[in-house]
C-alpha cells in the first residue's frame, strides 16, 4: 500500500492516507465508545487544513488551525503562538514548498475533546550536493473548543539519509 501512495502526486496521495485513517478511526470508535464519525472527521480535516495551508504558503490558514495555547515543538525550541509566527512560520513554509514530501497517517485517537495525530513523512532532496531521503515524524495534539477542533501543540523530529545510487 505504501509504494501505491507513493506513486500518487503528494495531494492525492495525503487524501487516500487521510480517508483510510478516517475509516479506521470510525472503526475504532464503533468498537470502543471513544469517538463518533464526526469527531474522527473533524480532527483529520483540521491536520488536513494545517497542511494543505502550509503546502499553499499560506500563514494566515497555518495559524487558523491554532489554538490560542499552542506549542510547536521542533529543533530543541518550544514556542507559543506568537513566537512561532515571527520566527518559525516562514521559514517551515519555504521548507515546505522546497521539499514536497508524502505525509502517512500512522495512528490516530479521539477520546472526548482531545484527540492525537501521528504522521511521517517521507521525501527527497538534495543537501550539499548530494541526494538524501528526508524523514519525518509528527504529532499533532487538537482540542476541541465548543464546536471545532484546533492545535494546541506538534512536534516535529527528522532525519536525513544519504540516498544510494
Amino acid at each position: 500500500m505504501r509504494e501505491f501512495i507513493a506513486s500518487l502526486t503528494p495531494s492525492r496521495a495525503r487524501t487516500v492516507a487521510a480517508l483510510m485513517t478516517g475509516l479506521a478511526l470510525m472503526a475504532v470508535g464503533r468498537a470502543t465508545g471513544q469517538t463518533s464519525r464526526a469527531d474522527s472527521v473533524g480532527v483529520l480535516a483540521v491536520v488536513d487544513q494545517f497542511h494543505r495551508t502550509m503546502e499553499a504558503g499560506d500563514s494566515n490558514g497555518v495559524m487558523a488551525t491554532l489554538a490560542p495555547e499552542v506549542l510547536v515543538i521542533e529543533g530543541g525550541t518550544i514556542e507559543n503562538r506568537d513566537e512561532y509566527r515571527a520566527h518559525h512560520l516562514a521559514a517551515d513554509i519555504a521548507f515546505t514548498l522546497a521539499n514536497p514530501s508524502v505525509r502517512t497517517v500512522t495512528r490516530a485517537s479521539v477520546t472526548g475533546d482531545q484527540a492525537w495525530v501521528v504522521s511521517t513523512s517521507t521525501g527527497k532532496r538534495e543537501v550539499r550536493g548530494q541526494p538524501v531521503e528526508a524523514i519525518s515524524a509528527e504529532l499533532i495534539v487538537l482540542r476541541r473548543i465548543g464546536p471545532t477542533w484546533r492545535i494546541v501543540a506538534i512536534h516535529w523530529s527528522s532525519r536525513t539519509r544519504r540516498v544510494t545510487p
